[in-house]
């Protein structure tokens, strides 16, 4: 087993949602894929290791999450601008989409992938196509995904069946760093009798759903219209909450469907950066989170988004809810960097393996320089990490205890 040790930097702490500290001149002990101990600097010893990181002034933290992604829609970067979103889908995204080609997902997934490494996302929650391809370029590139491989009504049963056989083959792979899990796209693109499929599928593999639910007040509007229920209680009925299941955007939720979402214990990822680009709705996370639903931050696609670059998700997310709620207040420093951390990583359902640098805990790491002029003078470190960080503060990167970029290289 390879031991590695990061000397001599400060570490991160979020051990709940109204608390950060930073525990200064530490020695982070990894073994293997693990953190195995943090110790005041020069207590290990050093001829231990087989690797010594010197880490002075940097700060470590968890590898970021991101919790909900169309990470190979990076090629398509710049070719949707300043257009609704009916027009953004129908006019733009849906025709590009038609003409992927397998290795498109490859390239584009490795690009994105290297892009949030940059920006010390050690994690993704992807939900796209060709996913055998895009989980190629993750094992390659060493970082960590949760993959599904989106499914509509439209493609049938033999999409979904594709779709089970990825879960199957690429659940636990690339050194446990790939996990899997089912993808219908949304109720509006997904039949009841489809939605239905997908859940007993999921019941059947022991897997989780990552489904878009509620992406703007419309679509609770037309739902209701249509079927007398809204996005959520439509997934209630087919059967996806009674599976672990993740929300993407939630932005039209009702207050009833905020008490089912908590009740089923599912769990909501945000992109505040996408809602804004595309004038939709921004999700209420005050008020999930009051409810007891985990919420993470993601960047959805490059398309609506531009970057892979969570820092900019994570401010964009304390100012909206500032805003909307007209509560300077809202989200503090301290609950927004919980959910830029151990939120997230409960968000996947993998609070116990990511979002803390804690003994036991996988070593994905972040190793920040905070040195930089737009950071002084340092006065208050999460206010420096939630409104001032950009992606070269990142230095390097861990993810299972190996290096996968050593001072920006």
């Amino acid at each position: 087993m390879t031991r590695l040790l990061i000397q001599n930097c400060n570490v991160l702490s979020v051990p709940d949602a109204n608390t950060v500290a930073v525990r200064e001149n530490q020695d982070i002990v990894i073994e293997g894929a693990r953190i195995a101990a943090l110790l005041p600097s020069g207590q290990a010893d050093v001829g231990h290791f087989d690797e010594i990181i010197p880490a002075d002034g940097l700060l470590a933290m968890p590898g970021l999450i991101n919790t909900h992604a169309h990470t190979p829609m990076v090629l398509f970067r710049g070719l949707a601008e300043d257009v609704p979103l009916a027009v953004w889908f129908n006019e733009y995204i849906w025709p590009l989409e038609n003409n992927l080609i397998e290795e498109d997902v490859f390239w584009g997934m490795s690009l994105g992938i290297a892009e949030m490494l940059r920006a010390g996302v050690t994690t993704v929650n992807d939900h796209y196509f060709h996913m055998h391809q895009a989980a190629e370029a993750v094992k390659q590139a060493g970082s960590r995904a949760l993959l599904g491989w989106a499914v509509f009504s439209s493609g049938g049963t033999d999409l979904l069946e594709r779709s089970a056989a990825f879960v199957e083959e690429w659940q636990d792979s690339a050194e446990g760093r790939i996990h899997t899990i089912l993808a219908p796209h949304a109720p509006y693109t997904c039949s009841d009798e489809f939605l239905r499929m997908c859940a007993d599928l999921a019941t059947s593999l022991n897997t989780g759903i990552h489904i878009h639910a509620s992406e703007n007040h419309e679509q609770t509007r037309v739902s209701l219209a249509k079927y007398g229920k809204t996005p959520v209680q439509v997934l209630e009925a087919a059967g996806i909450l009674d599976r672990p299941t993740i929300l993407a955007h939630a932005c039209g939720v009702t207050p009833e469907d905020i008490s089912l979402i908590a009740n089923y214990g599912a769990t909501v990822a945000h992109c505040p950066k996408t809602y804004m680009k595309l004038a939709m709705d921004i999700a209420p996370v005050a008020a999930l989170r009051a409810a007891g639903v985990p919420v993470g931050i993601g960047t959805d696609g490059a398309v609506s988004n531009n970057t892979m670059n969570l820092w900019e998700v994570l401010r964009i997310m304390a100012l909206a809810q500032k805003e909307i709620t007209r509560e300077a207040e809202a989200l503090p420093l301290a609950e927004t960097l919980y959910i830029a951390t151990r939120g997230s990583a409960k968000t996947l359902g993998m609070e116990n393996e990511i979002g803390a640098l804690e003994p036991g805990y996988l070593a994905d790491i972040a190793l920040l320089d905070l040195s930089g002029m737009h950071h002084q003078p340092v006065h208050n470190v999460a206010a420096n990490l939630v409104y001032n960080m950009e992606m070269a503060d990142v230095r390097t990167v861990l993810v299972n205890g190996k290096v996968l970029m050593r001072d920006r290289q």
